[in-house]
C-alpha cells in the first residue's frame, strides 16, 4: 500500500560512497530539497513541472512514524481537525499489523468496564500515576467505542469488560481505519524506515527515510513529527536523536514456564478464579501488585491466563532482573478459608470411608478429576487409596496444597495476542495534555513508544487511541491556526 505525496520531497538515489551535503530550498512553506552537488548524487522528481522547486501554499506537513493503532488514529484525527494539513504515515512493515492479531484475531478494541479514570489508570503498571489526570478525560473508552460505532463498526462488551467488534474479526476495525484514512486524505507508505531525524533552527524536522528493499533515500522536511512506532528500536533511536532519553525496554505480558511433568498433563485446564502470588529473591518488600486475582490457564509449557498475564505486567522489571525465576503460589479455592476447607475434606472422609479418594472429590470444590488427581499425586496418595486410609495430616496437607500450591517459575513464554514491552520515552518528558515533547517543539509521541503499558483486556489499545487522538487534535489545531494566519496576511 503506498499513496505518495510527490510534491513534498525529492527522491535521492545515493551510491553510499560519496559524502553529500544537502541544502534546503529557501521556502518557508515548502518541503522540497535542492539537490546536493551534481557530481555526488542523482535525484529525480515526480509531478513537479519545471526545473526549479515550486513555492507551495500555506499547507504544512505532519509525518507520522508508525502505522499502528496510535499512528493511524492520530493521523486521522489531525487531518479531521485540519483538512489543509498534509499527513504522511511511514510504516516499515504492514499497516495495523498488531490490530490484526490482537484478541486472537478479533481485536480487543478497548475495555468497557473502566469508565472511572482512577480505576482505568490502575490497569497500567507503567503510567498508573500519570494517567490519573486528564488523559482519559479527553478521549476515553466510551469515546473510542462511539468513534468506531459512528463509523459503522458494531461493538460488543463481554462479561470481563473486553470490547470486540460484533463480527469477531479484526478486519472490521482495520477496514474502518483504512477507509477513514483514505476518506480524509491521509497518505500511507509501507516498507520504509525513518532512520534519522533532526530539527533545524526554524523548528522543522529533517527526516531521512530509507526503503527496506532498495538502496534509496528520501529526505523529507516536516513541520510536525508524531512518533508512534510502538516498542521498536526505530522510534527509540529517533527520540534519542531529538534529545530524549529512553527507559530500557523489557518484556511485559508473558506467560510463565513451569517445569512440572505432572502439570503438563493438565494442559488446557482452566480455573475461573484463582489468587496468584509471585515471590522473587531480589524483591524483599511487599508489593501488592505481585498478587493478582482472576482466571488461569494451564498450558503445555506452564501457566497463562489473565491472572498470570497481569502478574507478569506488574512484575515485568522485577522478573527481568531476577532472570525470570521465582516462586509462584496459587490459591485454587480463593473463596474458601483453609479451616473450612479442612472441615469439608474431613466430612467427605467420614461420609465415604470405603470409596477411593480419586473418585470422590467434594462436589463443593467443583474441581475436575484430572486436577484432583494432580493434587493427590503431589500429596503422594496413590489412585487406589480409600478415604478410610487418609490420615488427618494428609487432609491438612491437601487443604494447604489447594490454598498454597507452589510452582517454580523457570522462565517466560510469549503471549501471542499482544507483544507489549515496559519502557520507552519517559512520561516526564512529554506534556500528557497535548502529547508534545517538553524538549523539542512540534514533536509528539503516542502509544507504546512511551513508557506506558497496560495489562491484558484492551488497555494497551486504549492508550494508543487516547494518545493518538490527543496528539492529532493538538497538531490539527496548530496547523489550522497557522493556515488561518497565513490566509489573513
Amino acid at each position: 500500500m503506498s499513496f505518495t505525496l510527490p510534491r513534498y520531497f525529492l527522491r535521492f538515489h545515493f551510491n553510499f560512497t560519496a559524502r553529500t551535503e544537502s541544502t534546503r530550498a529557501k521556502n518557508n512553506h515548502g518541503y522540497l530539497f535542492l539537490a546536493p552537488k551534481a557530481n555526488t548524487a542523482k535525484f529525480t522528481t515526480a509531478s513537479i513541472p519545471g526545473d526549479k522547486p515550486q513555492k507551495l501554499s500555506a499547507e504544512e506537513l505532519l509525518v507520522v512514524v508508525g502505522g499502528g493503532a496510535a499512528g493511524v488514529y492520530g493521523a486521522i484525527r489531525a487531518k479531521t481537525v485540519a483538512s489543509n494539513l498534509n499527513v504522511l504515515v511511514i510504516e516499515k512493515g504492514k499497516i495495523l499489523s498488531k490490530v490484526k492479531i490482537s484478541g486472537g484475531g478479533r481485536c480487543n478494541v478497548t475495555n468497557g468496564h473502566s469508565a472511572d479514570n482512577l480505576v482505568l489508570a490502575d490497569h497500567y503498571p507503567r503510567g498508573n500515576k500519570e494517567l490519573r489526570g486528564s488523559f482519559f478525560n479527553v478521549h476515553g473508552p466510551t469515546d473510542t467505542m462511539s468513534w468506531f460505532v459512528d463509523k459503522g463498526v458494531d461493538l460488543k462488551t463481554e462479561d470481563d469488560g473486553r470490547v470486540f467488534p460484533v463480527s469477531n474479526n479484526s478486519s472490521s476495525v482495520i477496514d474502518c481505519l483504512l477507509s477513514e484514512a483514505k476518506c480524509r486524505g491521509v497518505s500511507l507508505q509501507t516498507g520504509k524506515l525513518v532512520t534519522s531525524a533532526s530539527a533545524s533552527a526554524s523548528g522543522k524536522f529533517l527526516l531521512k527515510i530509507e526503503k527496506r528493499t532498495l538502496k534509496s533515500v528520501e529526505l523529507v522536511e516536516a513541520d510536525y513529527l508524531l512518533i508512534a512506532s510502538g516498542s521498536s528500536q526505530q522510534g527509540h533511536n529517533l527520540a534519542v536523536q531529538l534529545g530524549h532519553s529512553i527507559v530500557d525496554p523489557v518484556p511485559s505480558l508473558f506467560t510463565f514456564k513451569i517445569e512440572d511433568a505432572q502439570l503438563v498433563e493438565l494442559s488446557g485446564v482452566t480455573f475461573s478464579k484463582v489468587i496468584v502470588k509471585l515471590k522473587l529473591e531480589n524483591v524483599q518488600r511487599n508489593i501488592p501488585q505481585l498478587t493478582q486475582v482472576g482466571p488461569m490457564l494451564v498450558t503445555h509449557w506452564g501457566l497463562s491466563g489473565p491472572a498470570i498475564l497481569r502478574l507478569s505486567a506488574w512484575g515485568a522489571r522485577y522478573l527481568y532482573s531476577s532472570g525470570y525465576k521465582g516462586k509462584l503460589s496459587v490459591d485454587f479455592v480463593p473463596d474458601l478459608h483453609v479451616e473450612d476447607l479442612k472441615s469439608m475434606l474431613s466430612q467427605q472422609k467420614n461420609r465415604f470411608l470405603k470409596q477411593k479418594v480419586l473418585n470422590s472429590c467434594p462436589m463443593e470444590l467443583q474441581l475436575i478429576k484430572r486436577f484432583w488427581k494432580y493434587i493427590l499425586d503431589r500429596e503422594g496418595l496413590v489412585r487406589d487409596t480409600l478415604w478410610a486410609s487418609v490420615s488427618n495430616s494428609s487432609i491438612v496437607s491437601i487443604a494447604n496444597l489447594l490454598k498454597h500450591c507452589t510452582f517454580e517459575v523457570k522462565g517466560k513464554g510469549q503471549f501471542k495476542d499482544e507483544f507489549v514491552t515496559a519502557g520507552g520515552v519517559p512520561l516526564s518528558e512529554i506534556h500528557l495534555n497535548t502529547m508534545e515533547s517538553r524538549i523539542q517543539p512540534n514533536l509528539y509521541f503516542a502509544g507504546e513508544v512511551l513508557n506506558v503499558d497496560g495489562v491484558t483486556g484492551g488497555f494497551n489499545f486504549q492508550n494508543a487511541w487516547s494518545g493518538g487522538y490527543i496528539a492529532g487534535s493538538t497538531i490539527g489545531r496548530l496547523a489550522a491556526g497557522n493556515a488561518n494566519l497565513v490566509g489573513a496576511l
